[in-house]
């Protein structure tokens, strides 16, 4: 379950959809969002795959049909 919402959460880091909004708000371009969205998947991105791909490991799957 939580390498499904890390792959959900991390696109949003690519591409800041949410803050669309708040450009209109704040009048700011695209562009100046840009480098702190890629400075986030930069820095989170290992910070979230790391853990899931080590659980991953430990975790033995069982399909549910045989």
């Amino acid at each position: 379950m939580q390498i499904y919402n890390a792959s959900e959460a991390l696109p949003n880091l690519i591409n800041p959809f949410f803050m669309l909004p708040l450009l209109g708000i704040l009048r700011l371009r695209a562009r100046d969002l840009v480098g702190y969205g890629l400075l986030q998947l930069l820095v989170q991105a290992p910070i979230v795959f790391f853990p899931c791909r080590l659980f991953a490991r430990q975790l033995p799957f069982n399909p549910p049909m045989r």
